[in-house]
């Protein structure tokens, strides 16, 4: 059956589905020996020979991990400077995967990780908003009118954020510290540090607990599981439920 080049090229493992477009008009891919540098080209795999950058791409047994992602790591599969990189943390996986959105190198908790392009587009694309949810430590209680204002959307430099569920989670009169719940359907680049700093509740520690159906439920930090196929199943269905 024949199925854009980019998809193809996904659901192989090679990339993001976006980021296979970007390989594929930078002219590293071949089709039956024919360079291809346009989008929107048809392809059948069980037909066609398929290469980027001259090596024929293979089916991959489809991987997929939730990984509970410490602090002080970088979400990527590998990084120039050095530093730990959330692949580190794969002991046991042979397969190439990748990270599904991003958490940032201070930013903890779940973390899903795949080889299959297309589950990893359906479930970061903008118009799925798919929830998740965040625990923001912030110093002090921020009144509730606080909270209205992160529930209606907050202006930051890129635009208005789309509403959002915040509720209070945990406050530590001792510490004078509050855990803030919050649940967001975007996935801008900081989004949660931004909004908190916008209300002047700067986050001193945030974790993400829940991405759509999945949470981090026994599983400590730093390790991760595969999830199972019903598991899967379900994150694709609300996926595709969000549109």
């Amino acid at each position: 059956m024949e199925e854009r080049l980019q998809k193809v090229l996904a659901a192989a493992g090679i990339a993001s589905r976006r980021k296979c477009e970007e390989i594929i008009l930078a002219g590293r891919v071949q089709v039956n020996e024919e360079t291809i540098t346009t989008l929107g080209v048809k392809v059948d795999p069980a037909v066609d020979e398929i290469t980027v950058d001259g090596k024929r791409i293979a089916g991959e047994n489809k991987i997929y991990v939730v990984l509970n992602k410490p602090k002080g790591v970088i979400t990527s599969a590998n990084d120039p400077g050095g530093r730990r990189v959330v692949t580190d943390y794969l002991k046991g996986i042979d397969e190439r995967v990748y990270p599904v959105g991003r958490l940032d190198y201070d930013t903890e908790g779940l973390l899903l990780l795949t080889n299959d392009g297309e589950f990893a587009h359906l479930l970061t694309h903008p118009k799925h908003h798919v929830p998740k949810t965040y625990h923001a430590t912030v110093k002090g209680v921020p009144h509730g009118s606080i909270l209205d204002k992160l529930r209606s959307g907050i202006e930051l430099e890129d635009g208005m954020t789309a509403p959002a569920i915040v509720e209070y989670a945990d406050v530590d009169t001792d510490s004078k510290e509050s855990v803030i719940s919050i649940t967001i359907f975007e996935g801008r680049n900081r989004q949660v540090r931004r909004m908190f700093e916008a209300v002047s509740f700067p986050v001193v520690r945030l974790r993400r607990v829940q991405f759509g159906s999945m949470t981090l439920s026994g599983l400590p930090r730093g390790r991760y599981r595969h999830l199972k196929p019903d598991e899967v199943k379900e994150l694709l269905d609300e996926a595709l439920r969000s549109k």
